[in-house]
């Protein structure tokens, strides 16, 4: 046995070694007392409390490698039109390219999920879809984390220049609003985005202070305070009205550093978009209540 085990492991080892005795000062009492049977039972206890974890670990290969081709074939049947197949680790797409699923690098710290998700990282935390609108647990941002490889394959990257090709114009609340916005025809976002904005246009006046102007759709640029292609860049994204929105970079930290949840949009706004495959900043953490993006993956079960 290593010298370097701390106390609670030596008497570990050696109740594992059927040697009812440790290393310590406390009071040793023979083996043929009561109090020595129940003192060696609960070393014992501890000791197996260690075995569930063991198990859990070797188990982990198994429930990963489900976990992979859950993503995979979500990725699949949300994307019928670019995906063909996903098997082990990896996505097939249409025109043959291969895409890694999993990057093999683990769990990550939530900076480096944020940062660099493999395909399945983006699904490490469900999405919350018909919930109340409630405030997120610290770091809770389903769907704030994307794969920047797919999802340049998949829309272009619009610094190359690629997205701009594929754009179209809708109006955005013809009745009421009227206003021209420019998203991507790509999987149908721009007719879904329509049907959205014909619903919402019926709605009862009260609802319109969130919803005109909207203040934008296609647009270019990095996310604020990072280095990443906003989802706006693909022209997958539309901002609402701003007056009435929460963001979580507005707010001033708590103590501790926490951000208390900001939200003002209707229920009856957000059951809409997210009818129609779009997920809503609102239900992260790190709040953007006016963000709406087309995301049809984390609505696929």
């Amino acid at each position: 046995m290593s010298s370097g085990l701390d106390m609670h492991h030596r008497c570990v080892w050696l109740a594992m070694n059927i040697k009812p005795r440790c290393r310590s000062s406390m009071m040793r009492p023979k083996p043929s007392s009561p109090f020595a049977i129940r003192w060696l039972s609960a070393i014992i206890v501890l000791a197996f409390a260690h075995y569930p974890q063991r198990a859990a670990r070797g188990d982990a290969g198994v429930s990963a490698s489900s976990s992979i081709e859950a993503a995979g074939q979500r990725l699949v049947a949300a994307y019928p039109n670019f995906l063909t197949a996903a098997a082990s680790n990896v996505l097939v797409w249409k025109d043959a390219t291969r895409m890694a699923i999993d990057d093999g690098l683990g769990a990550k710290p939530h900076a480096a999920w944020l940062a660099a998700p493999d395909l399945e990282d983006m699904f490490e935390m469900p999405y919350p879809a018909g919930a109340p609108a409630l405030a997120p647990a610290l770091n809770q941002d389903p769907g704030r984390a994307r794969n920047a490889a797919f999802f340049d394959k998949m829309y272009g990257d619009c610094r190359a220049g690629d997205v701009t090709k594929s754009l179209v114009e809708i109006v955005w609340l013809p009745k009421k609003s009227g206003q021209r916005l420019q998203v991507t025809s790509i999987n149908g976002v721009a007719r879904k985005l329509e049907a959205i904005s014909r619903i919402l246009d019926q709605l009862p006046s009260r609802f319109d202070r969130y919803l005109a102007p909207a203040a934008g759709t296609y647009n270019c640029r990095t996310i604020a305070g990072t280095e990443r292609t906003s989802a706006h860049g693909h022209g997958i994204a539309i901002d609402i009205a701003i007056k009435h929105a929460g963001y979580w970079r507005w707010s001033k930290p708590l103590a501790g550093g926490m951000y208390a949840y900001q939200n003002e949009i209707p229920r009856e706004i957000i059951d809409v978009f997210e009818a129609h495959g779009f997920i809503w900043g609102g239900r992260w953490y790190h709040y953007d209540t006016m963000h709406f993006e087309y995301r049809p993956e984390l609505f696929v079960r």
